[in-house]
């Protein structure tokens, strides 16, 4: 299934514009192995042959239009909406695999109503990005869903790194990519985020943008921005549990990427991955600041 997704500026709009076409059809041994759970050129002007001046009958000329009026201008086609892809899981428990089939080994599985990268497809199996290395999800459990991009291609850029690393586990603390300040660290450690470790480091990776140390230090950085003005690239700050009875900056526990249309790119607990913002989550929601 193919559905288009319109990005809407407002944090709680839903998507009202889409189009569904079929997933690629599956053979059932894929199927049932992959899933864990039970116009012509014209021709060059050739010259005329030398007639001389014909004799021309005498003639009425139609009187010329008058001057305030204009010929209609032709119909211009409609511009082309471009799009960014991404692969919606259907289905739990899903295999992601190194190779398109199931000869090869499983690097992972996809949970319901998550997204991936959509980065191409052999076969019946799309092409994504996973652990920061190429992988592939069998079509049957998936559907294809396409949101309008920035503008800026900084937050292209910057989104792109983020679902390079979608799968790589959550790690409280873990080691920043930088100090702040662009100095790189030493202990980085690709294969481990925590919510601000990972926006710091594809924020500077695809743009150049040296964020802070932790989602507190974070905020109080770039332009604030209502919910309701909420854009693809911005940073959207929460508190938490633990954090929710703190006062002012002290509240904020979490950080997360804002995709459009209800999308948060971002890692909590388990592991990097592109989800829908709950409403719990939505509970929880302290401000947004945009960086570019």
């Amino acid at each position: 299934m193919k559905i288009f997704l319109r990005a809407a500026s407002a944090a709680l709009a839903l998507i009202t514009t889409f189009t569904v076409a079929g997933c690629a059809s599956a053979d059932g041994a894929d199927k049932d192995e992959d899933k864990d759970i039970g116009v012509i050129a014209p021709m060059p002007d050739a010259p005329l042959p030398d007639l001389g001046d014909p004799d021309i009958p005498d003639t009425e000329i139609p009187e010329a239009p008058p001057a305030d009026v204009e010929p209609e201008a032709p119909e211009e086609p409609e511009p082309t909406v471009s799009t960014v892809s991404y692969i919606l899981m259907n289905s739990s428990g899903v295999n992601i695999r190194s190779g398109a089939g199931t000869g090869y080994s499983v690097r992972g599985t996809a949970e319901k109503s998550t997204m991936y990268a959509m980065n191409g497809s052999s076969g019946n199996w799309y092409r994504t990005a996973y652990k920061n290395g190429s992988a592939y999800i069998y079509s049957d459990y998936c559907d294809v869903v396409e949101m309008e991009p920035s503008e800026d291609e900084r937050v292209e850029r910057v989104i792109a790194e983020g679902t390079k690393l979608l799968g790589v586990p959550y790690v409280y603390g873990a080691p920043r990519y930088h100090n702040g300040n662009g100095v790189l660290a030493s202990d980085f450690n690709i294969n481990k985020f925590d919510c601000s470790s990972l926006m710091q480091y594809i924020f500077s990776k695809g743009a150049g943008i040296n964020l802070q140390l932790t989602s507190r230090s974070q905020a109080l950085y770039g332009k604030e921005v209502a919910k309701k003005n909420l854009q693809r690239g911005d940073l959207m700050f929460f508190t938490n549990s633990t954090r929710y009875n703190f006062s002012g900056i002290e509240r904020i526990g979490h950080v997360a990427l804002y995709l459009g249309g209800n999308w948060i790119l971002h890692t909590a607990s388990d592991y990097a991955k592109i989800e829908q913002i709950s409403s719990t989550r939505w509970s929880y929601y302290i401000t947004a600041k945009r960086m570019f």
